[in-house]
């Protein structure tokens, strides 16, 4: 929890006869249904220490927690940072994001964002997904590169988060996992949600959301798989807690699988601790994306390499493994 966020602690006193988001706004008269809502669906509100939905009713005895950010900054200030654009129309751009930069602008984080260099840019974008959030359908987290899709005005915005919600864009990343997937392929089924231990991370719990991500290796190296990782959903963290559900964590990942290469033994230890080494964050690439376009429905596919912090890791781990296997 951040020291900047309120937090409301409710002890429910009998049954509550409307639902959890109805409920709090009327305990909660400085947050709107609205607010309460998304806090709900942030992950943000806490029912006996596990998220909920904002349809559940409270019950008698359940202690509610409610954490509420520090206010998002009024303005979003234009900055000159420069951009890698793959594609451009007068409805959409494609942007190649490097890895260590934020997608826009929050708490800790108020400027040198995409959102920042989008406005520098392009001016004017679509204020769908909010004023701080100009064009913005989709994020990445900030240590993961690759590929963005930015939306130019409002009706090509909803166009997209609908194509997303019916899942009809491709989106597949490259990442290294440690260890070896048990097969060639595998598709992991589990539900996300905040864990009820650290807001900031997330997990497989009953009762989240439904997330599925399809996973194929690329690559055999000697203590860790290249694999693609294909989203048929799109919730936070998802490959990199999905890949951790099933034992193979993304190499580098400091929030879920820091040090995990102390944990391999034997003769790969040494070649695990230089790749550990060689990775400066991690290894996660938004590598592809395809999708009709949202007003011509022309077909468009898009490709972004791995950039060289992540292609050189790689690279040594090829040849040091013999080459793919």
């Amino acid at each position: 929890m951040s020291s900047d966020e309120t937090v409301h602690r409710l002890v429910v006193g009998a049954d509550a006869e409307d639902r959890l988001d109805v409920w709090l706004a009327a305990q909660l008269p400085a947050l709107s249904r609205t607010r309460v809502a998304a806090l709900i669906d942030q992950g943000r509100v806490l029912v006996n220490g596990a998220s909920v939905k904002k349809r559940e009713r409270p019950r008698a005895g359940d202690v509610i927690v409610v954490q509420v950010p520090p206010p998002e900054p009024a303005d979003l200030i234009p900055e000159p940072i420069p951009l890698s654009i793959l594609f451009e129309d007068d409805d959409l751009l494609v942007v190649d994001k490097p890895a260590g930069m934020v997608v826009h602008p929050a708490a800790g984080n108020p400027s040198g964002t995409l959102a920042n260099a989008l406005m520098h840019h392009f001016g004017t974008l679509s204020r769908a997904g909010g004023a701080l959030r100009p064009g913005i359908v989709h994020r990445l987290d900030k240590d993961t590169s690759g590929l963005l899709l930015v939306a130019r005005n409002e009706r090509a915005h909803r166009r997209l988060s609908a194509m997303l919600k019916r899942r009809t864009i491709r989106r597949v990343y490259l990442a290294a996992t440690w260890g070896h997937l048990a097969t060639e392929s595998l598709t992991v089924d589990a539900p996300l949600a905040r864990s009820p231990a650290d807001r900031r991370r997330m997990a497989v719990l009953p009762g989240g959301k439904a997330a599925v991500t399809h996973l194929r290796r690329l690559e055999r190296w000697i203590a860790a798989d290249l694999v693609e990782a294909r989203l048929e959903s799109g919730r936070t963290h998802q490959i990199r807690v999905h890949l951790l559900s099933v034992g193979h964590p993304v190499v580098g990942d400091r929030v879920y699988s820091a040090g995990a290469e102390r944990g391999i033994s034997g003769p790969p230890r040494g070649w695990a601790r230089e790749l550990a080494r060689r990775v400066p964050r991690q290894f996660l690439h938004a590598a592809s994306l395809a999708l009709a376009h949202p007003m011509t429905g022309d077909p468009l596919e898009f490709r972004a390499p791995l950039p060289d912090d992540l292609a050189a890791a790689a690279a040594w781990a090829r040849e040091t493994s013999g080459g793919s296997r």
